[in-house]
């Protein structure tokens, strides 16, 4: 299980403790805002995108959407999410629990200027019910992020 892979990263830096995991699903935003009991925009959510035949993903806040002109301005190419398939193959994590933690060192991870509004927000570890509390400098950190990308719209 992709948890597993989680928990085992985690390891590497004493956190493994803090991963939640909870009976009720929170394969989406609201799902997980729900079993939480947080408001959905703390919910930090993994989008997969294919760039030259390369993955990489953007974390978000729950309440963003993916700008296509900003995306198109910072990454060169049009918006082209992978199919839940591709998500598994790519990123190593099913759709429902995909997060930037424990993923092949060729997938790269962009952060939204979206999430800087919370002290914590609350990525998946993995499954479709968990999930951890994290600052954004430790998410940047635990995701081994390559930037802050503005890229969304509609949390402003």
């Amino acid at each position: 299980m992709a948890i597993e892979v989680v928990r085992d990263y985690f390891k590497e830096f004493g956190i493994e403790e803090r991963i939640l995991e909870y009976e009720a699903s929170s394969a989406t935003v609201e799902l997980a805002a729900q079993a939480l009991n947080v408001e959905g925009a703390r919910i930090a959510k993994t989008l997969s995108f294919i760039k030259e035949d390369k993955c990489i993903l953007v974390v978000s806040a729950g309440d963003a959407k993916i700008d296509n002109a900003k995306f198109k301005a910072t990454f060169g190419v049009k918006a082209k999410m992978l199919t839940p398939d591709e998500v598994l193959e790519h990123v190593g994590h099913a759709v429902g629990g995909v997060c930037p933690f424990g993923v092949p060192d060729d997938v790269v991870v962009y952060l939204d200027e979206s999430l800087k509004r919370f002290d914590t927000v609350f990525p998946a570890c993995g499954s479709s019910n968990s999930a951890i509390e994290l600052t954004c400098e430790e998410l940047f950190t635990y995701a081994n992020g390559r930037e802050w990308v503005d890229v969304c719209k509609g949390w402003e």
